[in-house]
């Protein structure tokens, strides 16, 4: 299984780089991952919907580029529906068992994602009704993800 994280912005803090490059090193043995950035729109303190708008589109152009009509689409969206840590390892795994090869998850910037990526995608997935930094859904993703592999293969880790 191939597995693409196709995010916005590059992560400033050390530890959140620390923590992607180890779940990446653990889900190594799973699946091939890839972790795909676009680059970010500068943001005003309070932008005005217009702003908005051209921004998540700009945003979403760039995402759009990685996007694989092939591949099976997860947009992080907060109005997205919730699982367990079990129930994300049975859609993962039921994926692969009905052939797909190609998981993409999309994780937006500080604005979110936009309607138009939201439509194409073939599942929205929230964590939270939190608001978490997008730089942190990375590693709460990629944790989960290394966690439903260790579910599906029975391996000890998940509590």
């Amino acid at each position: 299984m191939k597995i693409s994280i196709i995010c916005v912005g590059k992560i400033k803090e050390k530890f959140y780089r620390e923590a992607v490059a180890e779940y990446a090193k653990r889900l190594s043995r799973y699946c091939k991952l890839e972790v795909l950035e676009v680059e970010d729109e500068k943001t005003p303190e309070q932008p005005s919907p217009a702003q908005k708008e051209l921004i998540l589109r700009r945003e979403a152009e760039r995402m759009e580029r990685y996007i694989r009509p092939d591949a099976h689409l997860t947009a992080l969206a907060i109005k997205g529906r919730k699982m367990d840590s079990e129930q994300f390892a049975s859609r993962i795994e039921s994926l692969g068992v009905r052939g797909t090869s190609h998981i993409q998850f999309l994780i937006g910037g500080s604005l979110g994602i936009h309607p138009s990526l939201l439509d194409k995608a073939h599942d929205k997935l929230s964590f939270s009704d939190m608001t978490f930094p997008h730089q942190l859904m990375r590693v709460i993703l990629l944790e989960q993800i290394y966690r439903g592999y260790r579910i599906m293969n029975k391996e000890p880790y998940h509590k």
